[in-house]
């Protein structure tokens, strides 16, 4: 009796398991799913109504990270090909920090006119960026520039949030590889908000 009662007990135990990696795992794949399929060529986006940098931390000086830079560098070569009229930077701003500030710094230095940057203080996340791009700002169509790893989710709340949003990816390559391996397993509890941010708005 001793070794059935067991095999049920183990087969009950495998079967949890999957369960829980089934439910942790299932809004990863949508949200990759229905982000990937937005995902742009560079060379190749459509005009839009604004490029949407959203905020990747600023250095101890003040200045953007260098994720941070990479997408505002990106996104004034975009701006310098015409394909959209404004930039739209979101980002945290509290106390003496202020990323879209930082953030419309840079653009002004790779020359983006003041008068095409729009600044978002309160782009807390990657939620806030997408649903205040529409609902604050009146963006209809957008091009989202970001790191290649966190572009799907971007580009699901984007398009949850209304937009019709396509993606460009830029490098997420470091020179602490840790720190990249951390950004790319955060994605997977980052898509569980996200699908439980669109459920709530």
């Amino acid at each position: 009796m001793g070794r059935p009662r067991r095999s049920r007990r183990r087969r009950l135990t495998l079967g949890t398991g999957a369960g829980l990696v089934v439910l942790v795992l299932a809004p990863f794949v949508v949200v990759q799913a229905v982000g990937r399929a937005h995902v742009a060529d560079a060379a190749h986006v459509p005009e839009s109504d604004a490029i949407v940098v959203p905020g990747a931390g600023l250095r101890p000086d003040g200045t953007p990270a260098t994720y941070l830079r990479r997408r505002l560098d990106a996104a004034a070569e975009l701006y310098g090909r015409g394909i959209a009229p404004v930039v739209l930077v979101s980002g945290d701003a509290h106390d003496d920090y202020d990323e879209p500030g930082s953030m419309r710094a840079w653009l002004l230095g790779r020359g983006v006119p003041d008068d095409a940057i729009l600044l978002d203080r309160e782009g807390f996340d990657t939620h806030a960026t997408c649903t205040r791009a529409a609902s604050e700002f009146g963006v209809g169509t957008a091009v989202v520039v970001t790191q290649g790893y966190h572009l799907p989710r971007t580009l699901f709340s984007c398009r949850v949030a209304g937009l019709d949003a396509v993606g460009v990816g830029v490098s997420a390559a470091s020179v602490e590889p840790w720190k990249a391996a951390l950004y790319r397993a955060r994605e997977i509890p980052a898509a569980t908000k996200a699908v439980l941010d669109a459920v709530r708005r």
